[in-house]
């Protein structure tokens, strides 16, 4: 199966960045990537309950093409990867954060329980994936 294109032409900024963070892991990849730095895939999928590895993939693939995601390969035996957020991403990151701060704010309104919400480093904003 092809996979539709991913480049526009976009009507505004929001589709072009929602090209972007189209899928329900992506904001959760940022948030994981950003608290912890550096991540080997293992440690991602663990961080991510429910996930997939063929999503995880999916998902990190289309990151590193849209220049998000730097993955690192050392040539080792067995062969380590890491993953880590590039500039790029870091600032999708700081974009994301009024949203995340906003569905969190709605997870409370409306009752829908107690989410687990992961503290954030001092003095950078609230990624998305704060409020899962």
């Amino acid at each position: 199966m092809a996979k539709a294109p991913r480049r526009g032409p976009y009507i505004c900024g929001i589709d072009a960045a929602l090209d972007v963070v189209s899928g329900k892991w992506k904001g959760l990849i940022l948030w994981e990537l950003h608290a912890h730095g550096v991540r080997r895939f293992a440690e991602l999928r663990r961080g991510l309950p429910g996930v997939s590895e063929k999503m995880l993939t999916q998902h990190l693939r289309e990151m590193e093409e849209d220049g998000l995601v730097h993955r690192e390969v050392y040539a080792e035996v067995p062969p380590r990867v890491e993953y880590s957020l590039t500039e790029h991403g870091h600032t999708l990151n700081q974009a994301l954060g009024p949203l995340g701060a906003w569905g969190a704010e709605r997870v409370r309104r409306e009752g829908f329980g107690q989410p687990e919400i992961r503290e954030e480093p001092e003095a950078e904003p609230q990624p998305l994936g704060a409020a899962r």
